[in-house]
């Protein structure tokens, strides 16, 4: 197995689902995204979900544009990516994957990022504007260098896409629970149990649910049915309103809902 199968693997074995917590590289500066990806590790994330900020984050919420526009105007680097992974490395186990836009990868050179990711100790990159289908020179360099690749499934993801995501994805299924952007909502859309449903249906081992997934409650009724939860908005939120300890406070928090 990958890594990030692996730590999905121990959680379950552990009577758990997987919490895998997403926090931006260099917000609010570098050396204390490292400090706060490794306290969320220590809290008890399985899989850590670094974002490297991005000018046009079509993806991303309110909260996590803003903390990754404040690490832009603060000069962020691509290279960082890989300073951050590698310090972070030095400190935990706990499995780094990349969420990134395509562009940056593109921009850096597809085998460049991926020999420079799996050197610094990252697990793979989770591509949310990039589908399987597009992606050929990503599913060469992953295989070249020992990489996880994440694609995502839609709940408007068809049977075919469907087939063409499960055969592709190495690690886990990033499955959206509702069209959108991220962030908090006090009901999670119920398209993420049938999707995850559907997934099974194509052959998916591993799906964890992710986007608008805020409380342990949340994760709790996931977990139920999905191999993990990914949270990042609250995590973000935490970490801007009181710094590294309030994010491990709410990390633990958030962990606490995972027992199966």
């Amino acid at each position: 197995m990958s890594r990030l199968e692996q730590a999905i693997a121990a959680a379950h074995e552990a009577g758990r689902g997987a919490f895998i917590g997403y926090l931006p590289i260099g917000y609010p500066d570098l050396a204390t995204s490292i400090d706060a990806a490794v306290a969320l590790a220590e809290a008890g994330a399985d899989i850590l979900e670094l974002g490297p900020p991005y000018s046009d984050p079509v993806l991303d919420g309110p909260i996590i544009q803003e903390a990754t526009n404040a690490a832009l105007e603060a000069g962020f680097r691509t290279s960082d990516v890989f300073t951050a992974v590698r310090e972070i490395a030095k400190r935990t186990d706990v499995p780094v994957v990349i969420m990134t836009y395509w562009n940056m990868v593109v921009q850096y050179g597809v085998d460049r990022y991926a020999a420079d990711l799996a050197a610094a100790g990252g697990a793979g990159l989770i591509t949310p504007d990039v589908t399987p289908d597009s992606a050929a020179d990503w599913i060469a360099a992953s295989e070249e260098h020992g990489l996880d690749r994440v694609f995502l499934a839609a709940p408007t993801s068809s049977d075919e896409r469907l087939d063409l995501i499960v055969e592709s994805t190495r690690g886990f299924v990033y499955t959206v629970s509702t069209m959108g952007v991220t962030g908090e909502r006090a009901d999670l859309d119920l398209a993420a149990r049938t999707l995850v449903e559907r997934l099974r249906a194509h052959g998916a081992t591993r799906a964890c649910v992710g986007i608008g997934i805020s409380s342990a409650e949340q994760i709790r009724d996931v977990v139920a049915y999905a191999d993990g939860a990914i949270v990042g908005t609250a995590l973000v939120r935490a970490l801007r309103d009181g710094g590294v300890e309030q994010l491990s406070r709410v990390a633990r928090e958030l962990a606490s809902g995972t027992t199966r």
